[in-house]
């Protein structure tokens, strides 16, 4: 938290784009940061929400700023728990736990969009793609190899539905800077789209959760993770 701090503090002049994308995937175990949150709600969400946070005035100062928070299809393993965040009462299940962070970042586009249309600032999520990189560092082999379809990944032989990293990093440079998305906010993305809605998990990475762009649930999370930071 005190390097975010440090960081917004030390930016001169207006910021016309932030991109939220850093990320920690699939705790074998379940890990507390110091203030006692679930580690990868408190990395994938919150330490954005603040660094979101800090940066508003020059985000405002920009006017017609962008925010753009990289999901995952994987929120579709979860919704945010807010009764049970921290693995306090549940199981703790590493990928119920990556979901409800990616969860919180498609609603944390809902409500910045809302919260901050004033300001001229919007804000939208996206799920990148399947991409080979260090996020997957946690995932065990077999996980990896079922998801992969039972192949090796090549990066010049990608198996059905993954990318390369400058594949991945399209609908971030889309919603970023196409003035196709002038004054649009709150939505969320899936190669280089709009995702449809949908009412049950898909397998093959679209899709968005309807209780992952729920008004009610956006701004539910953005008051507790206000009283959270506090």
């Amino acid at each position: 938290r005190r390097s975010i701090a440090e960081f917004a503090a030390s930016w001169e002049g207006p910021l016309h784009v932030l991109v939220n994308n850093a990320g920690i995937m699939a705790l074998p175990e379940l890990q507390l940061s110091s203030e006692g949150w679930e580690m990868q709600f408190a990395i994938n969400h919150l330490g954005h929400f603040e660094l979101a946070l800090g940066l508003h005035e020059a985000l405002s100062a920009a006017r017609n700023a962008r925010i753009v928070a990289v999901s995952s299809s994987a929120h579709q393993s979860s919704p945010v728990i807010f009764d049970d965040i921290n693995f306090n009462f549940r199981p703790y299940d590493r990928v119920l736990a990556y979901g409800q962070s990616k969860t919180a970042n498609a609603l944390f586009a809902v409500e910045a969009s809302r919260r901050w249309a004033i300001d001229g600032i919007t804000a939208n999520s996206l799920m990148p793609g399947a991409i080979v990189t260090n996020l997957q560092r946690h995932v065990d082999p077999e996980t990896l190899k079922k998801w992969r379809n039972g192949k090796v990944i090549d990066p010049e032989n990608l198996p059905a539905g993954w990318k390369t990293p400058p594949q991945g990093a399209a609908t971030s440079v889309l919603l970023a800077v196409s003035p196709l998305l002038e004054g649009i906010g709150g939505r969320y993305f899936f190669d280089c789209n709009e995702a449809e809605i949908v009412d049950r998990r898909t397998d093959n990475m679209s899709g968005v959760a309807p209780y992952a762009l729920d008004p009610a649930n956006a701004e539910r999370l953005w008051e507790f993770s206000l009283r959270l930071l506090n």
